[in-house]
């Protein structure tokens, strides 16, 4: 899926993504997925999407760079489950160098999203089956 609009409310707290999904031929598919997130998850994706950086490192700057320091890069993005009105995302790193070897991380969808925008080009993002069954 990519990104495909940022909803920004200066008279609520919830911010909108929208996540559109990608044909086999490279356009935009049939189903887009909307998820809720908070300003500030919202303002680093903007930030990131926009090429506007901050003058210090934010959160999501930080993990980055402390992700690359240890030697490994973002894969990629999977909102893997819905959960009691929760949406549930891994974020899945790999190893560089010789042996490549994969881990997952939990994160929130927000978070996972942030992350993989903060790659040029950005990492990919997915969505289960499950998932967009249940919400398209």
């Amino acid at each position: 899926m990519r990104l495909s609009r940022i909803i920004l409310s200066d008279i609520n707290e919830q911010q909108v993504l929208c996540l559109t999904e990608i044909a086999d031929d490279g356009s935009d598919g049939d189903r887009t997925f909307p998820i809720l997130v908070g300003e500030f998850e919202a303002g680093s994706i903007r930030r990131a999407v926009t090429g506007d950086a901050a003058p210090r490192p934010l959160t999501h700057d930080l993990l980055k760079a402390a992700i690359e320091e240890l030697g490994a890069e973002v894969k990629d993005v999977v909102i893997s489950h819905l959960q009691d009105h929760t949406y549930f995302a891994k974020v899945r790193l790999r190893r560089t160098g010789e042996d490549g070897a994969e881990t997952e991380l939990d994160s929130r969808p927000s978070d996972a999203i942030a992350l993989a925008v903060h790659h040029h080009p950005p990492r990919p993002i997915f969505v289960s089956e499950s998932v967009l069954d249940e919400v398209t």
